[in-house]
């Protein structure tokens, strides 16, 4: 392909009224005034957020300087042995790294997890060849100061100075800058504050742990470079107000959701950092576009997304494909960016906000605060399986897995969504993720599988912000290892458990149906989880 980037409309219904919205757009010079960080494009309510989080349109040229200086630190670690970088991060700071060195065939081990096997696997390698990239705009994310504090007990404890082995990135005036400097860490990036965490891909946020893992970060920045002039013209082939465009009009005729599926594009994960951008951006004052991230083209919910959902290919259109976008990794980072902004501006809402992540942390520092003296009893038990049910939804009778799950899916609306989150081990218990496209069969309905705690920085805020018609599953498990955070009056396993209590309880409280299976085997629990999920209720 010769285009850096480029998107393609393969079929919509609504051609004429896509054609208007696509000249609305270029007749007001949207997207040229986006680039050149116009912070009136989404009305007065915005502007005032809006006029400190449009950096990221010309990130290609600001982070220029960061090349040099992580090459240089990399150089230096190499240096002393030490090849093994450990990311600790949520959403913003961790998805698109993880991105960046899985496309570039790069070791990163990311911590975006509260689960404590998950945790000890990553502290069981080998300490002496590893440095730790903290990574936290606020400075103040619990589950990145969690790992920073294991972290640095470890480091002690093995022998190795903690301080040199200890690298920062975080907003200038942080909390995590002073504790950083303080404790004399080996280097702390400051990144542009003008940046939110979910259009942090080209910032230090994204080039650091990338580049420190041997990932080419300058040519990430070439990339979004030659895609800039594009994306910021006023012309019809800007494949940002393509992408746009047929997403605000889908939107207006019932179309929620985005399923999106990689076709071939070469790019590992895309459509997670994709996931965050979109329901963060979009999912409030009861709208937005709800990414629900399929196995594969003709995996479930792509090649039969019906009404209520508009299909992305990444990579070239297939026949399912409403509209297929294709380019290079810097290119779609910043195409991606440039079509959220501008379908915020047609959906109505500020795409720079997230009204309601804060919802859930509360609820979860209240648990921690005030501990139950007694465990949570569940409804009742079925084998393996701890059924607990938040709010009033499910009916008298009910005994069995199975049973439970038939009436959460019956209680998703018509063009409503399943929202299936595991707390568990996204390594060790990986395997969970296939119950995405079984309870999408199962339940009809458009299903979405999120990793906890790190959905809970993604489409956390869709869940509670966005369209009211999702049911939520949640999957707990018990844990054998028990890791304690140094500092601090509760294990992982406690923090685990509470932020998913703390989100069942948030959104149980705002109507929503909540179904929380605790698995007291998670190898046991899975197998009887599947045989549940696909037993005929008819």
């Amino acid at each position: 392909m010769t285009e850096v980037i480029s998107a393609e409309i393969v079929r919509t219904p609504n051609q004429e009224q896509l054609d208007t919205v696509v000249a609305e757009l270029l007749q007001e010079s949207v997207p040229s005034r986006l680039a050149a960080q116009d912070p009136t494009l989404w009305g007065p309510a915005a502007e005032s957020e809006a006029a400190i989080r449009l950096s990221w349109t010309t990130l290609h040229e600001s982070s220029r300087p960061l090349v040099e200086e992580i090459a240089a630190l990399r150089a230096e670690l190499l240096a002393e042995g030490v090849d093994r970088v450990v990311l600790a991060g949520m959403g913003g700071s961790s998805l698109a790294p993880e991105v960046i060195t899985a496309t570039a065939g790069v070791p990163l081990v990311v911590l975006d997890t509260t689960d404590p096997g998950q945790v000890a696997e990553a502290l069981a390698g080998d300490l002496a060849r590893t440095v730790l990239v903290v990574s936290s705009k606020s400075g103040g994310t619990v589950e990145t100061d969690s790992h920073r504090r294991i972290f640095e007990k470890a480091f002690a404890d093995a022998g190795v100075d903690a301080a040199s082995r200890i690298v920062v990135v975080t907003d200038p005036g942080s909390p995590l800058e002073a504790a950083a400097k303080e404790a004399g860490y080996r280097k702390v990036f400051l990144a542009d504050p003008h940046v939110g965490g979910r259009y942090s891909a080209l910032t230090a946020f994204g080039l650091v742990p990338s580049g420190l893992a041997g990932a080419d970060v300058a040519k990430l920045l070439d990339e979004a470079a030659q895609a800039a002039p594009l994306l910021a013209a006023d012309s019809v082939d800007n494949p940002a107000v393509l992408l746009a465009a047929n997403l605000v009009v889908a939107h207006a005729h019932g179309a929620e959701k985005v399923v999106l599926a990689d076709t071939g594009s070469g790019i590992k994960g895309l459509g997670d950092w994709a996931e965050q951008l979109i329901a963060e951006s979009t999912g409030k004052d009861g709208t937005g576009l709800l990414p629900v991230v399929v196995e594969g083209p003709g995996a479930a919910g792509f090649v039969d997304a019906g009404s209520d959902a508009t299909t992305v290919a990444i990579g070239p259109a297939t026949g399912s494909s409403s509209i297929a976008v294709e380019g290079s990794l810097g290119a779609q980072f910043l195409l991606w960016e440039t079509a959220t902004a501008l379908a915020g501006r047609g959906l109505g809402i500020n795409p720079f906000d997230q009204p309601d992540v804060e919802a859930a942390k509360k609820a979860a520092r209240s648990l921690l605060d005030a501990p139950a003296a007694e465990p949570v009893e569940p409804a009742f038990t079925d084998g393996t399986i701890e059924v607990h049910v938040g709010g009033d939804w499910l009916p008298g009778g009910v005994r069995t897995a199975a049973e439970a799950l038939q009436a959460l899916f019956a209680a998703a609306p018509e063009h409503g969504y399943v929202s299936v989150q595991a707390y568990l081990d996204r390594l060790d218990d990986a395997s969970f993720a296939l119950l995405r496209a079984e309870v999408a069969r199962r339940a009809h309905r458009q299903t979405t599988f999120g990793w906890g705690p790190r959905f809970l920085h993604s489409t956390g805020q869709y869940h509670k912000g966005g369209h009211q018609n999702g049911v939520f599953l949640q999957i707990t498990g018990a844990s054998p290892t028990r890791l304690e955070v140094p500092g601090r009056p509760y294990d992982l396993a406690t923090l685990q458990l509470a932020q998913a209590l703390g989100d069942g309880q948030v959104l149980a409280e705002r109507g929503r149906p909540v179904l929380r299976l605790h698995l007291t085997d998670r190898v046991a629990g899975l197998a009887q989880l599947v045989e549940a999920i696909q037993e005929d209720g008819s």
